[in-house]
């Protein structure tokens, strides 16, 4: 199977934005990434990788790590946006950029989640290594149009849940995302800034709905690139051998 790790943002002493009715954006984001767990595990080649399944507080840089050491061929970080704008709403899904970001938000969003560390009491490592940061930028420019491509399926899905809140995926440089050596997206699910969607993002209905969405997103972009030796793969190639009877497997959406 397919392993999609997922990285629920925030956690332990790192509480996250924080909504006007008092919820947190790390119990919101924990409660979403164990309902795309369920889901994803419920999906025939496809299984979950859960970076923190507790409220517990983990360093960026780790995230992506465990990720790694899970052999996940996706990675995907759920948070929750937060504005001054009280009245601003929907989804946003970001990936890693790095040569600047897309927008203003974008940067502002990047530098907010990156003090993450600073908040647990992690010193976010600088490198002045060179040819270590050329190496990196060249391993993951391979993973840029792939994560670019994932991302868009996954912000399609969330479209039929609630308005997204930029119509395009945004790039900045994130640090849970730097270091993943596979295709890799930060999704804001939605404001708990807004008191309507705070108390949308603490329901379970809403729950299901958003993590059916970011799935949807996963399995409409596996299907399109099936990776070999997949179960993807394997339905890829069976499509192709039998001549396409009524919209051919699984539909033709």
């Amino acid at each position: 199977p397919l392993i999609i790790a997922i990285d629920p943002g925030h956690g332990g002493q790192d509480p996250g934005a924080i909504g006007q009715g008092g919820k947190r954006e790390k119990d919101v984001t924990l409660a979403i990434g164990r309902e795309l767990a369920r889901q994803i595990n419920a999906t025939p080649g496809l299984k979950a990788y859960m970076t923190r399944d507790s409220d517990v507080f983990i360093p960026l840089p780790r995230r992506a790590q465990l990720a790694r050491q899970a052999k996940a061929d996706m990675f995907v970080s759920i948070h929750a946006d937060a504005a001054e704008n009280r009245s601003a709403r929907g989804s946003s899904v970001y990936v890693l950029s790095l040569k600047g970001a897309t927008s203003q938000r974008a940067r502002w969003l990047a530098d907010k989640e990156n003090a993450s560390d600073l908040i647990g009491g992690v010193r976010l490592q600088q490198t002045d290594n060179t040819l270590a940061s050329v190496l990196l930028d060249l391993t993951q420019s391979g993973h840029m149009k792939a994560s670019e491509d994932a991302a868009a399926h996954v912000l399609e899905g969330l479209r039929d849940v609630g308005n997204n809140h930029k119509p395009h995926v945004e790039k900045a440089n994130f640090a849970v995302l730097r270091t993943s050596d596979m295709p890799a997206m930060l999704v804001e699910t939605n404001f708990i800034s807004n008191p309507d969607e705070e108390r949308r993002l603490t329901d379970p209905s809403h729950q299901r709905a958003l993590a059916r969405a970011v799935l949807g997103g996963i399995n409409n972009y596996f299907t399109r690139q099936p990776p070999p030796g997949s179960l993807y793969a394997a339905r890829a190639e069976a499509q192709q051998a039998s001549p396409p009877q009524g919209g051919g497997f699984g539909g033709s959406r």
